[in-house]
């Protein structure tokens, strides 16, 4: 009889049991596929949800406030644009890009308004001791938007969702939304900004944020026309959130010891809260796994040895080889893990695709790598479970068995 047909028969001589163990792998591995596959895709739509926001942790003056910071109220408090060579140089992980800063107050049309002085993504590039820093590079699991690919016509305008923009010349203005309508202004239009001529290349769209009554120009041009070269008024970063939640502002504080680093708690603690919940939810489901599964796939099989003992010594009296024996088991222990493993992950997508979007509110499409993983851990642990039963059936004596009653 060839080992197949031996395997087969030998994996519904015990329905039942069979079918409770394969049960236990399949509900297992269904959970915990469904729970990592629409983890994923909440964690990129929150990454989204920061780029619209723009920075989560900002470098400040350390007499100033986040109050100051949201007012654009830090004309008097500066610190060293040099911060930014820092930052760029250091081995700190978890930067997302950078973005410095410089505010001072301009009167138009008997209205004060802020002028920031920003640096485009060329200006970055065009400095040796800059380039290659990987500032504008996401770290790996954190952000859906990559800046660093190929410029698109709409960059300028979206500036404030992207935080970077690619060029920006030395009389060329960004009007945020707010500000435009209050001086009429559109794009293509002058403006005298410090005394000096400015053409409005954009005007960004409305985001809700205090961008929106900004002016926004060169950095450098913004610093020469105000007499506060080679200073800044804040570093805006765009951090991972898991580099955040694992000390990101703490290594900051050590590189910047005479400036101020704060984030915006609300957002990174709501998304490290939902996603350590949720690692946690997939840890524990795979700890019940190894525990249930893998209970219930050894108890199984001790009970099939034990009660197929008299069969497994006649098999052995007929010139099977334990080796053989040992196979046999093995292999059943191996079908039932990948029968789990593949019925597990479709289950497991099928319910991440449609629950996905009710529970996470985030549309949720099937991860072919979680098969993978699905089948490994599966078969991994009817195989581990099986093992002991195995060998004991191996090491039967065929003698011993043909002695029972």
């Amino acid at each position: 009889m060839k080992l197949r047909t031996l395997v087969w028969r030998e994996l519904f001589q015990r329905k039942s049991q069979m079918l409770t163990s394969f049960l236990a792998i399949l509900l297992g591995i269904t959970t915990v596929v469904a729970i990592k596959n629409i983890t994923f895709y909440s964690e990129k739509a929150v990454a989204r949800e920061l780029d619209t926001l723009g920075a989560n942790v900002l470098v400040l003056p350390k007499s100033a406030s986040l109050q100051d910071y949201y007012s654009a109220d830090m004309h008097d408090e500066v610190i060293p644009e040099e911060y930014v060579l820092r930052l760029t140089m250091s081995n700190v992980q978890g930067v997302d890009n950078l973005s410095p800063k410089l505010c001072v107050p301009v009167n138009l049309q008997g209205k004060n308004y802020a002028l920031t002085g920003i640096l485009p993504k060329s200006e970055f590039q065009a400095k040796a001791a800059w380039a290659g820093a990987g500032i504008f590079s996401r770290p790996i699991g954190c952000g859906a938007i990559d800046v660093a690919t190929e410029p698109k016509p709409e960059d300028k305008r979206t500036l404030v969702r992207k935080r970077v923009i690619e060029t920006l010349d030395t009389h060329e203005t960004l009007v945020g939304a707010d500000a435009a309508a209050s001086l009429g202004l559109e794009e293509g239009d002058s403006l005298t900004l410090l005394g000096e001529s400015f053409s409005v290349v954009a005007v960004l769209p409305q985001t809700g944020t205090v961008d929106d009554s900004r002016i926004f120009a060169h950095l450098h041009t913004v610093q020469r026309l105000s007499g506060k070269e080679g200073v800044v008024n804040c570093i805006e970063i765009v951090g991972c959130c898991k580099e955040i939640s694992a000390g990101l502002v703490d290594n900051v504080n050590k590189l910047l010891p005479d400036a101020k680093v704060v984030t915006v708690k609300q957002v990174v603690a709501t998304q490290a809260k939902v996603n350590g919940m949720m690692e946690r939810l997939s840890l524990i489901f795979l700890v019940i796994i190894v525990v249930v599964g893998g209970a219930g796939i050894a108890n199984y099989m001790y009970a099939n040895v034990f009660e197929r003992r008299r069969e497994i010594g006649t098999l052995m009296a007929l010139g099977a080889e334990s080796f053989m024996v040992l196979r046999i088991f093995l292999l059943k222990a191996l079908l039932l893990g990948l029968a789990g493993g593949v019925g597990g992950y479709a289950i497991g997508t099928l319910l991440a695709v449609t629950l996905g979007p009710k529970l996470a509110g985030v549309p949720v499409l099937p991860m072919p790598l979680l098969a993978l993983w699905a089948v490994l851990i599966s078969a991994g642990i009817t195989l581990a479970a099986s093992y002991f039963p195995a060998r004991r059936a191996a090491r039967l004596d065929p003698c011993a068995t043909f002695q029972e009653v």
